[in-house]
C-alpha cells in the first residue's frame, strides 16, 4: 500500500509549491494625481449622460439605437454565452447523479441463453484536490464580469456615437442654411449687376465673376447636401433600421451645451466599462493559471451506484435483487510528454499578455481624457477668436456692400469681403461643432456622464 501511495503524495508535494503567481502591480499603470487641463472637481455619474444635452430628439434616437443596434446585441449574446459556460463550470463542482438501466443476454457453457436485467443509480462527486474546479469556475466568473462590463462599454459607445452624429447633422443643417443664405445673396447681387450692366454702368467681367461665385456656393451647397445624407445613413445603421426608411428633418440647432466638470482620475477605472472588462480579463487569466497548474494534482473521484439485477424482468425491482456498490476512483499521469508543463507556460504568457493588454488600455484611455480636455479648453478660445472675426468680417462687408453701391469701390472688393464673412461664419460653426464633438468626446473618455451644476445653451 505504501508504494501504491508513494506517486500520489509526490504530486501533491509538486502542486503544493506551485501557487497561482499574484500580479505585479509596480508594472501596471498608475493615475496621474491630476489631468493637465482640468478642475479637481468629481460630479457625481450620471447613467443618461446625454439629457444634459435637452434634446428631446437626441434622446429618442438613443433609445431607439439601444433598443435595436446589432453591435449591443452581440455584446448581450456574447454576455448570455459567458453566463452560460459558467453555469457549466458549476455545475462540474456538484455532484453528479444519474439512472442506468440495461438488457442482455448471454450463452452459458451449456449453450443456453440468459437474460439479465439491471438497473439502478449512479453518483459520482470529484474531490477538488488542486482547486482545478474552483478556479475554473472563478475563471468564468470573471468572464461572466468582463462580458457585462464589455456590453456596458458596447452601449455607452453606441450612446456616444449616436450623439456625435445627430450633432454633426444638425452642425451641418446650420452649415447647410448659411451657405444657402450666401447663395441666395449672390443670387440677388447678380440680379443687380445684370440689371447694372444693361444700362451699362459694370462691364461683362463683373457679371461673370458675380455668375463664379453663384455656382461654386451652389456647389458647395450640394457638397453639403451629400455630406448629410452620409450621415444620415451611417445614423440609420446605429438605430438598427434600414437606411431606407430612415428620415431625419433638418431643423434649427438648439441643443444645449453641458458645462464639462472633469473628474479625478483615480475614479477613471471605475468610470471607464471597458477598462473594467481588461481587469476582469487580466484577473481570469490569473485563475487560469491555477487550472493549469492544478493538472498536476491527481483527479480523484468518488462513486457509488445502488439498485437491482435479475435474470427475470419480473424480479428486478425485489430486494432480493438488490445491488450496491461505493468505489473511489483515482488518476496520475506519470509521463505526458510536457503537456501539463507547457499548460502552465502557456496560462502565465497569457496572463503576461493580458497584462499587458490593460496597461496598453489605461495609457490610451488617459490619452482620451487629456485629448478631450485639451481641445475643448483651445476650442473655447478658438471660438472667441472666431466670434471676433466674424463680427469683423459683417461690419467689412456690410461697408463694402455700401460703397459698391454707391460706385466708391469695385466689385472684387465686395466679392472678397463677402467671400471672408462667409469663411469666418462657416468656421466659427465648425468650432462651435467641435466643441459638441469634444464634450461627447470626453463623456466616452471617462466611461459616463454627471450631474452638471450648470447647461449652458450653445452660443450664449
Amino acid at each position: 500500500m505504501k508504494s501504491t501511495l508513494t506517486p500520489l503524495f509526490i504530486a501533491l508535494l509538486l502542486a503544493g509549491c506551485a501557487s497561482v503567481p499574484p500580479i505585479d502591480a509596480s508594472r501596471l499603470p498608475q493615475a496621474p494625481a491630476a489631468y493637465k487641463t482640468a478642475s479637481a472637481d468629481a460630479p457625481a455619474l450620471q447613467a443618461a449622460w446625454w439629457q444634459p444635452f435637452a434634446d428631446t430628439t437626441l434622446d429618442d434616437l438613443v433609445a431607439r439605437a439601444l433598443a435595436a443596434n446589432t453591435s449591443v446585441q452581440a455584446a448581450a449574446n456574447r454576455l448570455a454565452q459567458a453566463r452560460a459556460a459558467l453555469g457549466g463550470a458549476e455545475a462540474a463542482r456538484l455532484p453528479q447523479l444519474g439512472v442506468a438501466a440495461g438488457a442482455g443476454r448471454a450463452a452459458d457453457p451449456g449453450l443456453q441463453g440468459v437474460s439479465q436485467y439491471s438497473a439502478g443509480l449512479n453518483l459520482a462527486y470529484e474531490l477538488d484536490l488542486g482547486g482545478r474546479l474552483l478556479h475554473e469556475r472563478n475563471a468564468s466568473a470573471l468572464d461572466v464580469q468582463a462580458r457585462e462590463q464589455l456590453l456596458a462599454d458596447a452601449r455607452l459607445l453606441v450612446q456616444a456615437n449616436v450623439a456625435r452624429g445627430y450633432l454633426a447633422m444638425r452642425a451641418l443643417d446650420a452649415e447647410r442654411e448659411l451657405v444657402r443664405s450666401t447663395v441666395s445673396a449672390y443670387a440677388e447681387t447678380l440680379a443687380l449687376t445684370e440689371k447694372r450692366a444693361r444700362a451699362g454702368d459694370v462691364a461683362d467681367l463683373d457679371v461673370a465673376r458675380v455668375r463664379t461665385e453663384l455656382a461654386a456656393n451652389e456647389a458647395e451647397a450640394f457638397a453639403l447636401d451629400r455630406r448629410r445624407v452620409e450621415l444620415e445613413t451611417a445614423l440609420a445603421v446605429l438605430l438598427g433600421e434600414p437606411a431606407s426608411d430612415f428620415r431625419l428633418a433638418p431643423a434649427a440647432w438648439q441643443t444645449a451645451l453641458p458645462v464639462v466638470p472633469a473628474g479625478l482620475p483615480s475614479e477613471l477605472l471605475q468610470r471607464r466599462p471597458d477598462l473594467a472588462a481588461a481587469r476582469s480579463q487580466l484577473l481570469a487569466a490569473q485563475a487560469r493559471v491555477g487550472v493549469a497548474q492544478a493538472a498536476w494534482w491527481p483527479s480523484l473521484t468518488l462513486t457509488a451506484q445502488g439498485g437491482g439485477a435479475s435474470s427475470e424482468l419480473s424480479n428486478l425491482l425485489k430486494s432480493g435483487a438488490s445491488t450496491w456498490g461505493v468505489g473511489l476512483l483515482a488518476a496520475l499521469p506519470l509521463f505526458d510528454g510536457g503537456r501539463r508543463e507547457a499548460g502552465v507556460n502557456t496560462a502565465k504568457t497569457q496572463l503576461e499578455g493580458s497584462s499587458i493588454a490593460f496597461r496598453e488600455q489605461f495609457l490610451l484611455a488617459l490619452k482620451d481624457v487629456e485629448d478631450q480636455l485639451g481641445a475643448l479648453s483651445l476650442l473655447q478660445l478658438q471660438g472667441e477668436a472666431n466670434a471676433r472675426a466674424v463680427a469683423a468680417a459683417g461690419q467689412a462687408l456690410k461697408l463694402s456692400d455700401t460703397r459698391y453701391r454707391n460706385g466708391l469701390v469695385s466689385q472684387l472688393e465686395l466679392l472678397d469681403a463677402r467671400r471672408s464673412e462667409l469663411a469666418n461664419r462657416r468656421a466659427a460653426l465648425q468650432v462651435r461643432s467641435a466643441q459638441y464633438q469634444a464634450t461627447v468626446g470626453l463623456i466616452r473618455a471617462l466611461g459616463g456622464g454627471w450631474s452638471p451644476n450648470t447647461v449652458k445653451l450653445a452660443g450664449v
